[in-house]
């Protein structure tokens, strides 16, 4: 199958926007597997006096985990999504939080993205994203010298185990609920976004290559060991930012 991408895609989770939080409700340890990725971008203090990015925000469960674990930074939020973005912002927020309605591709042009952040959180966004090379870029030429990196993401091991279980449960599991939802169309290409992505040795490697350092990949535990990793990074010293700007 062909892929979404771009404003097809934007348009897709639109129209999901109104059942999602109840799809990954279904999924065990969802939230809490967000939150132990957040946490291991290692911020001190709550986050206090900190800035945040949480990129791909989608209907805000990514801006709850920052800010179960990240109560005092200020924390930006973007997805390009619409739909998603009115879900997120119909949820009760403390003021310390921010939406931007923006794609990943153009954040040097989105309104309220500017100052340098001191780390920035992206679930479930790269292998949406038709150019991840461009956006790591654009997430290095984001963050302050020394600011850190957390990517939370369906990233395979390479074991033909780990891609034979994902795709059991997509097609056992979340395609059918979602085809009865009239999601079938954006849940198939989730499922093979994944199973034609990175595995994570691969997504570390592109980390490096966009002038990160102390690159590490975690796994995250239960069903979705091998499946589903963090991979976590910090902009190296002395590495200049490139123009991305388009």
């Amino acid at each position: 199958m062909t892929l979404l991408r771009d404003a097809d895609l934007a348009a897709a989770f639109d129209h999901a926007a109104r059942s999602y939080d109840t799809l990954v409700a279904a999924n065990p340890g969802y939230h809490a597997h967000l939150r132990r990725s957040a946490r291991r971008l290692g911020l001190a203090d709550g986050g206090r006096g900190l800035r945040v990015l949480d990129l791909g925000c989608g209907t805000g469960a990514s801006t709850a985990a920052l800010t179960a674990v990240l109560p005092h930074a200020r924390i930006t939020a973007v997805d390009a999504s619409a739909g998603m973005l009115q879900r997120a912002t119909a949820k009760p927020w403390p003021d310390n939080v921010t939406f931007v309605h923006s794609p990943a591709e153009h954040l040097t042009r989105a309104a309220g993205i500017g100052e340098a952040y001191d780390a920035v959180f992206a679930a479930y966004l790269f292998r949406n994203v038709a150019e991840p090379d461009s956006i790591l870029t654009a997430v290095h030429n984001l963050l302050a010298p020394h600011g850190r990196l957390a990517v939370h993401e369906y990233t395979l091991s390479g074991r033909a185990f780990d891609q034979a279980v994902w795709t059991a449960v997509c097609r056992g599991l979340v395609l059918p609920i979602a085809t009865a939802l009239g999601d079938g169309r954006l849940y198939r290409h989730l499922w093979r976004s994944v199973v034609d992505f990175d595995t994570a040795d691969a997504f570390a490697d592109r980390v490096r290559a966009a002038a990160f350092d102390h690159v590490r990949i975690l796994p995250l535990p239960g069903w979705q060991t091998g499946i589903t990793h963090t991979v976590i990074g910090r902009r190296a010293a002395g590495s200049e930012a490139r123009d991305v700007s388009r």
